[in-house]
């Protein structure tokens, strides 16, 4: 899912660093915010992050997907601004010194899977987690997660023969279903297991992390 360079023209690229600057801005107040219980298991996951986004999928039509582990970094946090700031961190150290994803497209890679991502299954995981369990709709929010991410860049290089030619020339009737296949059929179902598996173990393991600040004050005062 990393846009490389030249596939989204200056207009573009610029559109999405203005819109990241508020949001990075955001993202690290609540990162200040947080439980500080929680900061070992960040740098974990931020790391598990980084490695599996290094991994490809092949996909049927040539082309390959990856898991990306917003989600699941939202919901063991909590807090998808904090996933916003983590998955940014790995793609500016991917983009810079292994070459994957654009340094101009750093923005638009960040908006997609480091605020798309984590947000949408996040709150699809908030949704459900009462009515079929956390394990589950942690499962079920990354996999409407990543392949909501990866409709939107699509949907960003459908955008480009309109608006800025010369970049890519694929419309949305190619590029659209090409990511959202991809990762319905791979990175999807990928991001769905792996996540369920860490939100179980994790949830079995530490428990108390799944307590929030909020529950912790209530049952001091009860």
């Amino acid at each position: 899912m990393h846009i490389p360079d030249g596939y989204l023209g200056p207009i573009t690229c610029a559109f999405f660093y203005l819109i990241m600057i508020p949001i990075w801005y955001k993202g690290i107040k609540e990162l200040k915010k947080l439980d500080p219980r929680k900061l070992p298991l960040l740098g974990v996951l931020t790391a598990f992050a980084f490695l599996v986004m290094m991994f490809n999928l092949p996909v049927p039509d040539g082309t390959t997907a990856h898991m990306v582990g917003g989600t699941l970094i939202a919901i063991l946090m909590d807090n998808p601004w904090v996933a916003t700031i983590a998955i940014s961190i790995v793609l500016v150290i991917q983009a810079i010194f292994f070459g994957d994803g654009g340094i101009t497209c750093i923005g638009a890679n960040c908006f997609n899977m480091g605020v798309v991502l984590p947000f949408v299954g996040y709150y699809v995981y908030k949704f459900l987690r009462n009515k079929v369990g956390e394990v589950i709709a942690s499962g079920i929010g990354a996999y409407v997660g990543i392949v909501t991410a990866a409709i939107c860049a699509g949907f960003e290089f459908g955008l480009q023969p309109f608006i800025e030619p010369g970049y890519c020339p694929y419309p949305f009737t190619v590029s659209v279903p090409a990511m959202a296949i991809a990762h319905l059929l791979t990175a999807g179902p990928a991001a769905a297991v792996v996540t369920a598996i860490v939100v179980w173990y994790v949830r079995k393991v530490r428990p108390d992390l799944f307590t929030s600040k909020e529950q912790q004050v209530s049952g001091v005062n009860a």
